[in-house]
């Protein structure tokens, strides 16, 4: 794998690896867009600290928002989900190749 893919990859999987931003994730790809007060159901924690780490969400491509009327949507960005999905795969197809060569390698020895 490329560094350039991995240095691409390691904000993502940052992001991702707070509790709190997981269940935001999490309950948007579950539920579908919401506002900030929805979102508190997600993680027990302060309004300030939801809008805290969508800020992060959002600065990696995870999230993304719309303001309707006098409040915010939240949804997720399908793409960089995607983007995830597709490294996590890379990684998972080497590590199989690396284990199918080392049962052929013990099982020649």
């Amino acid at each position: 794998m490329s560094r350039s893919r991995e240095a691409a990859a390691a904000p993502l999987f940052a992001a991702l690896g707070d509790e709190n931003r997981l269940r935001i994730v999490t309950r948007l790809a579950t539920q579908g867009r919401g506002n900030l007060t929805a979102l508190l159901a997600a993680a027990p924690v302060t309004r300030q600290a939801i809008s805290q780490h969508l800020g992060v969400l959002e600065a990696v491509g995870l999230v993304r928002s719309e303001k309707v009327g006098r409040e915010r949507l939240w949804e997720l960005e399908p793409k960089r989900l995607a983007d995830a999905h597709a490294y996590l795969d890379r990684v998972s197809t080497q590590w199989d190749d690396a284990i199918a060569r080392l049962r052929a390698f013990v099982e020649d020895a």
